[in-house]
This record gives structure tokens, sequence and C-alpha cells, in this order.
């Protein structure tokens, strides 16, 4: 079903990149950039929780269907989890495939506001901690292999296709299977991204 929905989402960027192009607005691009996760949710209770610093990487595809509003699929390899500042520095290391789509709104040439749904596919799970000099790892098989939420963010167009922005991402799934715990994917994410 992964792999699916994933051929499925490649498709889709191609397809509305031949639209798009046809039109001469919008276009396939590539955007990468950073990402400071942590979990959030009425579970999470203590403050020694701190971001997960780690980056995505990804296509998109931008296809005007009027002239300030403009839709946008993409896939972004995408790094989440947390950092706890216990004793042994423990570290939850979640990566993922996220598809968001997302509906962008321009107030000028450039500034665009964006908003819309995603839907994540858990890529790999590990836990870590530092115990006596030595790092110690061990996998999971209790967190949720799909995630879903909403992304919001403030995007700006500059010349020769490149552009960037800020992005707040929150899960709207438990990252936990066959648990009662109330704790989700949340962050934020800087990305520099260039259209062709």
């Amino acid at each position: 079903m992964k792999k699916l929905t994933l051929i499925f989402a490649v498709m889709t960027l191609f397809t509305w990149h031949a639209s798009a192009q046809s039109e001469g607005r919008g276009g396939l691009g590539v955007r990468g950039g950073g990402n400071f996760y942590t979990f959030g949710g009425g579970d999470i209770s203590d403050d020694n929780y701190t971001n997960r610093t780690g980056f995505h990487l990804g296509l998109y595809a931008t296809f005007f269907v009027a002239e300030s509003f403009a839709i946008e699929p993409g896939a972004y390899y995408s790094m989440k989890g947390t950092r706890n500042d216990d004793f042994v520095n423990s570290r939850a290391l979640l990566d993922y495939i996220d598809v968001p789509v997302l509906a962008r709104l321009y107030l000028t040439e450039g500034l665009n506001l964006f908003a819309g749904p995603q839907l994540s596919f858990l890529a790999s799970s590990s836990f870590e901690g530092d115990l006596f000099g030595s790092t110690v790892s061990f996998d999971t098989n209790n967190v949720r292999e799909t995630d879903y939420g909403v992304v919001v963010g403030l995007g700006y167009n500059l010349p020769k296709g490149l552009n960037v922005q800020g992005s707040y991402s929150y899960g709207m799934a438990p990252v936990f299977k066959n648990s009662n715990s109330d704790v989700y994917n949340r962050g934020f994410n800087l990305s520099v991204g260039l259209t062709f």
C-alpha cells in the first residue's frame, strides 16, 4: 500500500507539472532544508524534551488554478522525533516520507500563505541512549506506520525560480500504537526550493 501511494503521488506530481507548464505558470521543483521536531500532546508534561534537528528533501509541483491561488502536492523524506535531556540523553529517531497537499494563496507576486493536509509514512524508527560512554540503539515495533496532520506556513518566491519558506507541522495521529499516550509529531521546517 505504501508503494502504491508513493507511485500515485509521483505520477500526480508529473501530471500536474505538465499541466502547469502548458499554462506557462507553476512547475516542478525540488525543496530541502532543516527540521526541528519534538513530541507534543497532553501527555508531554515535563520540560526535558527538546528538538531533534534533522532535514527534509523532496519534490513538489505547483499548479495554479486561479491568478493568486495554487495547489502544491509534494513528497519529502523527513527526519522527525525528539530528544530528552534525561540521564541517558535518550533520542527517538523517526524518519518519514511526507506527502502534503498544500493550498497557496499569493498575497503579492512573491509572498504567499499556505496550508493543507499531510499524510506521512514511517520509513525507519529507532531509539538511542548514551550509557557508560557508548551509544545503545534498539528498534521498536510500537511506532505507527502512518501519521497525518496539517501544515501551515509562509513562503516567498525569489527570482530565477528560487523560493524560501517556513512552516509548522501539527501531527494529529498518536506516534505510538497500542498505547493510550497522547503523544504527537510536531515541529518546524525551514526550506529553500527551486522551481524548474
